[in-house]
């Protein structure tokens, strides 16, 4: 894994899905919905996230622990995502169609589908285009993220439908050496551990006052199955680069 501080990515690298229609009727998505944010790819980290909506305004809390901590001597960024537009579940090993030992993004797409919406920190924008912005990613290894923005429709639709997954990326090459060595699916500047997804969660509807519900990965798949987005496309290679500065910044703590 390069040393050095700047890295170079794609603005839109992290395996965008193209949708092949919208749906005819905007979905209310007001309510409250939560999910435990479990390890893939042998993280070993955890953690929890929920979603309250109140029409198009959302308040997302998100937190995680055990992510890798350092990249290149700061903070590691984590970019992390509601991804949308798939059938709204995470994916296992099965997933893995190389054989490598990693779920790459791009493997994991058809499970949990593209980006609806960056949980990035601040001011950053919250769309698909800010997804590698590296500088506004929540750093460390331990995130205390809380931010109160205005969400997409996309992402308003799949909340609705029961198909919207929260994925929280990056790995760490010193326990994933695989990871280390390879190159990004995505972005072959980057070690396949910087893209790679390290949390995930699909987002369910949480009764008022209560916990979330316990409708099942099975029972979640079966109906999404039926209404679910098709997938048009598994890759958007972006043709632009940027380079991102990783600066040492605090985790975000709201």
């Amino acid at each position: 894994m390069k040393t050095k501080t700047l890295l170079l990515a794609p603005a839109l690298a992290f395996g965008l899905v193209a949708l092949s229609a919208g749906p005819a009727v905007a979905a209310d998505a007001s309510g409250s919905y939560g999910t435990t944010l479990d390890a893939i790819n042998n993280s070993g980290a955890s953690g929890e996230a929920w979603v309250q909506v109140q029409g198009t305004t959302a308040t997302v809390t998100l937190n995680a622990s055990g992510l890798a901590e350092t990249f290149g001597g700061n903070p590691y960024p984590h970019v992390q995502h509601i991804h949308v537009g798939a059938q709204g579940v995470c994916p296992d090993m099965s997933a893995d169609s190389n054989g490598d030992g990693i779920i790459s993004t791009t493997e994991g797409a058809p499970s949990y589908g593209g980006i609806g919406t960056t949980l990035s920190v601040g001011d950053a924008g919250k769309g698909p285009e800010t997804g590698t912005d590296l500088a506004a990613a929540p750093s460390g290894s331990t995130i205390q993220y809380e931010e109160t923005f205005e969400l997409n429709q996309e992402t308003q639709d799949a909340l609705a439908a029961g198909t919207a997954v929260i994925v929280v990326h990056g790995l760490d090459p010193a326990t994933q050496p695989a990871a280390g060595t390879s190159e990004s699916d995505l972005v072959p500047e980057l070690p396949l551990a910087a893209t790679s997804p390290a949390l995930c969660g699909a987002l369910e509807v949480m009764p008022a006052g209560g916990v979330a519900t316990g409708v099942t990965t099975a029972e979640r798949a079966g109906v999404s199955d039926a209404g679910m987005l098709a997938l048009g496309g598994m890759l958007a290679a972006a043709a632009v680069g940027a380079a991102f500065v990783v600066r040492r910044r605090p985790t975000a703590d709201r």
